[in-house]
């Protein structure tokens, strides 16, 4: 970013400085398409919520679907969308939905309040069967998954340590989208904020090079530690994350546990982040079929880009004082 900010010029502006931040940004661009995998187009937005908003609002469609375990941002950014239901095992049931026929579907790829993974690979044929795209939310995946096989994926750079303020809308084919006039291409507006793009690429590339196997294995630990202690993950029987679960103590409520961890210095949240301030029952909790009471005992426990093994040993034992 410092060497962003150092050449930094509008990279729309025809000058040889504008030329030079172009240059900067479409090298971002290619570094980050690179890491990901994947081979249609990227539009940098400032984050996942534009990032969804330009999918669920420019794209070619005549109707609007997403699953009632989205994340809110989702559903601000298409209030009006038909709403599929979860069966009882957590996974999205295409079955409540008559056709797919020139929509856009909105499934996240990893629940950002659960960790709960959604079998992306089994739902793509349906839709597709009937022209619709598919759009996965893969804040919560990228960098550390595979990118699911779908038409456009959200990705934001913060998830991965990287800069806050940059995100991206990876799409097969820009045809799929209206244009809006702008930057990028067309399909977004405001100035490009190429510094942080650089960012964006640099972080995905250092997770690249992260050998997260003993993190995850003190991680099950962490697991262990909590079922002794008499609370349990909130399992909703479909595959998980290794890096996010919803955790469930016996008898505390949710706030009190975030009270009582952040005072031992422990980052934990009640639903996602952009919700965790309210004292409302999660409405993806609700979705996911989890009982009131369950709900009002559950926090959100995840892994950062930077956590360490004897962090997660101390989160075990502090947990374990909880009473």
């Amino acid at each position: 970013m410092e060497e962003g900010f150092a050449i930094w010029a509008n990279p729309s502006s025809p000058h040889a400085e504008g030329r030079k931040a172009k240059q900067a940004l479409e090298g971002a661009r290619a570094r980050v398409k690179a890491a990901l995998a994947w081979d249609g187009e990227v539009i940098f937005t400032s984050g996942a919520s534009e990032a969804l908003w330009i999918a669920l609002n420019r794209a070619k469609v005549d109707r609007r679907i997403i699953s009632a375990v989205e994340h809110d941002a989702v559903f601000r950014a298409a209030p009006d969308a038909e709403v599929i239901s979860v069966d009882g095992e957590g996974r999205v049931d295409l079955s409540t939905i008559d056709s797919f026929e020139r929509s856009i579907v909105a499934i996240q790829h990893v629940n950002s309040e659960t960790g709960t993974r959604q079998p992306i690979v089994s739902y793509l044929p349906e839709i597709k069967a009937t022209d619709g795209l598919l759009l996965c939310d893969c804040s919560q995946s990228a960098g550390k998954f595979a990118l699911p096989a779908c038409d456009m994926a959200v990705v934001s750079a913060h998830k991965l340590g990287g800069p806050i303020g940059i995100g991206a809308l990876l799409v097969r084919d820009y045809a799929m989208l209206e244009p809006m006039g702008g930057h990028e291409r067309g399909y977004r507006q405001g100035t490009e904020n190429m510094p942080a793009a650089l960012g964006f690429a640099a972080a995905l590339e250092a997770w690249e090079d992260q050998s997260c196997t003993e993190i995850e294995e003190a991680f099950d630990q962490v697991h262990d530690d909590i079922f002794a202690s008499g609370g349990h993950i909130v399992d909703l029987g479909a595959v998980t994350s290794s890096f996010l679960h919803a955790f469930a103590h016996p008898t505390m409520s949710a706030q009190a546990q975030l009270i009582r961890l952040d005072a031992m210095g422990f980052a934990v949240s009640a639903g996602s982040a952009c919700s965790s301030g309210t004292l409302k029952k999660s409405r993806v909790l609700d979705a996911f079929g989890v009982p009131d009471d369950v709900a009002a005992r559950t926090i959100r426990v995840s892994m950062g880009w930077s956590t360490k093994p004897e962090e997660l040993e101390a989160f075990a034992e502090a947990w374990r004082s909880l009473s």
